[in-house]
């Protein structure tokens, strides 16, 4: 190969890595992953516009972001439900689009934004659970 398309090649290469290193950051669940995610999230959604706390702790993950004064349902109830479930996050966890993302371990999360708050879903051995509350950043 000569010297020209040689340059050729490589201009052609540097031009794509933009482009693939973004698609490459940009995960997409597999079909069978989104309808598992979409089972999940209509029985949480449910749980959450009866406001119903009990329901809503079973579809957690338990202690409640490894925290140790959160590690059963009533403990959920009491010092998560009532600080985050408001009416207004209710609202929104109703009509916002779940954003799927995979961490550098490989695991499978979905998030829903509100506002200032992200609620996190992650699959587990047990199937999809609500997993975190955290700022959103």
């Amino acid at each position: 190969m000569g010297f020209l398309p040689r340059i050729v090649l490589a201009a052609a290469l540097v031009s794509l890595a933009p482009t693939v290193a973004q698609a490459a950051k940009q995960a997409v669940a597999s079909p069978a992953l989104q309808k598992e995610f979409d089972a999940f999230i209509e029985k949480f959604r449910a749980a959450v516009k009866a406001d119903d706390p009990a329901a809503v702790a079973a579809m957690t993950k338990l202690p409640f972001m490894n925290e140790s004064d959160i590690r059963d349902a009533a403990q959920f109830r009491a010092k998560t439900y009532r600080t985050f479930f408001t009416a207004k996050n209710r609202a929104c966890l109703q009509k916002n689009k779940a954003v799927y993302d995979r961490d550098q371990e490989k695991n499978e999360n979905y998030f829903i934004f509100c506002g200032e708050t992200m609620f996190g879903f992650s699959k587990t051995p047990a199937g999809f659970l609500f997993t975190d509350i955290g700022a959103n950043d």
